[in-house]
Parts: structure tokens; sequence; C-alpha cells
């Protein structure tokens, strides 16, 4: 079943929330639900399980929260919360944290990386909401510190990314430790042929609500593609982030050259961190906070690291290198111009890389719009298995802003 209602509400009001839900919400200034809130609350506090395709920054964490908090506070049992990365897990933690006081309901977060003695506590105070990373989870089952079996609400959040990381086998001895009988909802930004595996083999008619086509690229970004070559790409940068003065979330495919692009932004003279899973827990949360709080003004991140960043205000995504999964672009990009704000999302990519470029474009159902600078010779892509069809895309493509960024066409030889 498919629910594709358009977003008409414009309050929470009407959702089937209750009053002391309601009263919070306005408390903490939420007055307007966001399209997958719009449509995922309602279906969600009837019990029913659902697919829910949204890119990130889309509000999909109340979307589920509020039903959570909502069910446990009429029924009993307990809501387990699947993410793929520590960062995620700890904010929404955070965001399930300001609404069960009401409701006198503990959460716990677990995760690698963490104190397991400060896990260990958590879990006998009994929390009623449980969200957790796959890998640290399955730890705390073999050890027999956890037991599942009163889980009823299971929701398996960015369960994409959680496959593109190789946690199925974690994710399918989970629920194995589930009951059957339960509410389960997956929330997605891409919809591939293991996700309809998992929707298969573990949920019931669930209802299908989407905000955005699977692999669409989230509205409002202004995106462009600077053919450049490999060792002009630093100069480059240092021009754009001469133009661009916002916060800057720079994307690379490594972790080695993760640190490398962060200590060239140093000395370039702007403030920069890192972020990737070979710096401790302790050093990430110290890097997003401080990027969040404008300490570093460039987060440069790997892309299983920057899954669960949720930094409002990012003016400008950089793709120092284009991702190796084409899919992971939406991901990236959907860093900036979130929640309906403006956003621009800019990417390098070497003459060679015309392929890499063309199988994103098949993602994002649209060709991104090639610009150049002046101070730099205009490039071309030299290697292309085969021309695009550029009728495919035509019409699809917003034309962008001016500045130095003079678009053209893709010209391969």
């Amino acid at each position: 079943m498919t629910n594709t209602n358009s977003h008409q509400s414009v309050s929470f009001y009407g959702h089937g929330i209750a009053p002391k839900i309601l009263q919070l919400l306005d408390n903490m200034k939420f007055t307007v639900p966001t399209p997958i809130q719009h449509k995922a609350i309602p279906v969600a506090i009837e019990g029913k399980d659902i697919i829910g395709v949204a890119q990130t920054g889309t509000g999909k964490t109340l979307a589920f929260a509020i039903p959570i908090i909502q069910r446990l506070s009429q029924i009993n049992g307990r809501a387990l919360i699947l993410v793929p990365t520590r960062e995620l897990a700890l904010q929404v933690g955070e965001t399930f944290k300001k609404i069960v006081p009401l409701f006198n309901m503990r959460t716990a977060v677990l995760i690698g990386g963490a104190s397991m003695v400060l896990q260990l506590q958590a879990i006998r105070k009994h929390p009623r909401i449980i969200v957790a990373t796959p890998g640290r989870l399955v730890d705390h089952i073999k050890r027999g510190t956890i037991m599942l079996m009163d889980v009823n609400i299971l929701v398996l959040d960015e369960a994409d990314r959680m496959l593109d990381m190789g946690f199925l086998p974690q994710i399918e001895s989970i629920i194995k430790f589930i009951p059957k009988h339960r509410q389960t909802m997956l929330f997605s930004a891409t919809i591939p042929p293991k996700i309809i595996g998992i929707a298969s083999a573990h949920m019931k008619l669930p209802i299908h609500v989407e905000v955005a086509p699977s692999g669409t690229a989230a509205e409002g970004i202004i995106q462009e593609l600077f053919i450049v070559k490999k060792d002009s790409r630093r100069d480059l940068l240092a021009k754009l982030l001469e133009k661009y003065q916002g916060s800057v979330l720079l994307f690379s495919r490594t972790k080695i050259g993760a640190r490398k692009i962060m200590r060239m932004i140093r000395q370039m003279g702007h403030s920069s961190a890192e972020i990737h899973s070979d710096r401790s827990l302790g050093q990430r949360r110290e890097a997003l906070e401080g990027f969040k709080v404008g300490r570093y003004r460039v987060l440069v991140a790997t892309d299983i690291a920057a899954r669960g960043i949720d930094v409002k205000g990012i003016e400008l995504v950089i793709n120092y290198d284009i991702p190796d999964d084409a899919e992971n672009y939406v991901h990236r990009i959907g860093r900036t111009g979130r929640a309906g704000k403006p956003g621009r999302a800019i990417s390098f990519a070497t003459p060679e890389q015309g392929d890499e470029v063309r199988s994103i474009e098949r993602i994002i159902k649209s060709p991104l719009p090639i610009a150049k600078h002046p101070d730099f010779p205009p490039e071309r892509f030299t290697r292309y298995a085969k021309p695009p069809d550029r009728k495919h895309f035509a019409g699809k493509q917003k034309s962008g802003q001016g500045g130095f960024h003079k678009r053209r066409q893709h010209k391969y030889r």
C-alpha cells in the first residue's frame, strides 16, 4: 500500500498526537510538520508497519519518535531503533530524551567505542526505548546482558546505509530475538533490492510513505560539478573556501585522504576537523560539536562517519572525491539544504571519471551542471564507456545561479 497524500496540514493537530506531546512540540517551537512527519505519524500511531522513503534532514526521527512514545504510553513493551553509526545513535537518543520525561520513560544508547559499564547500568534501569548500532547490540545479546523478547516496536533507520556497511547479518540475527508480533518501521533514502527483501521477510503489509522518489536528491540544493585535474583540486578548493564564507562539509573517499585534506585546509588558514572511523568516539564527538558551534569551519569526513551528522545551516557540501558508490552522492549532498532551506553541493571529478559521474546522474535522474572557474583551464571527460543519452535528462535539470560558475554541457571525446 502507498500513502501519497499531499502535504496540506498546517500544524501537528489532526495527526492523532496526544495533547501532552502537542504541548511539548509547541514549547519546542515545532509548529508545522515536515512532509514525512505529516505522512508517517498518523499511520505509525495506528501501529501499522511503514516503509518511509525520505532523505536525511527531513525530520524523520520525530516521524517515528512521536508515535513510539505515544504507543508505549498506552501499551507494555519496548522499542528498539537500529541505526548505522554512533553519531546517528547519539542524535536519535537526544531527540527521544526531549520527549520521554513527560512519560517517565528511560532510554539507552548502545554503541561501540562507549563504556560498556555505563551501558550495562542503563540496561539495568529497564529502558523502554533502546537506540543501538547493530554490532554493539549483537555484543550485548551474546553476553546475555540484554533480552529483546518484550520489544514490540522495531525501527530500522537509514536502512540502506546499514546494508551498505555490511550489517545485514547482524540485523537478521537481532530480528530472530524479537517477537514476530510487532510493529516494524523502516526508513531509507533509497530502496535497493535488499531493502525490499527485508520488507518481504519481516514486515506485515507495510504502508509505503514517500516524500521524494527513491534515489533523488533533496530539493533546494544547487548542484555543480567541476572537471578538474587531480593536482589542481587543492587550488580550486582554496578559491571556493574564499568565495563561500559559511560552514563547509567536505567528503574524502579515504581516512588517510581525510587527514591530509584537513591539514591542507588548516594550512590555508581555515579552522578544520576530521571525522572518520580511525578517530575515537570522543574525538568524533569533539569534532562534530566543534563544527556545530563554529569552532571548526570545515569538517572533513568519510561516508561512514558522516552518516550521523545532523547539523543545521551547512552552507556548502564539497565532494573532494567522487563517492565510490553513486548512491552515496544523494546521502552526501543531503547534509546541506535541510528542512526546506537552500543549500549548495560542489563536486570535483577528474577527466578520467566520466563513468562515475554518469552513474551518479542515473541515480539522481538528472545531469550534473558542469561549472568552470576563470583561473583554471576548462577540462572535459577523456574516458566514457558510452556517451550519455542527454535526451533522457531533457528538462529535468533546473538552471543554477551565476557568479563565476559558468555552466556548460558535458563534452566527451
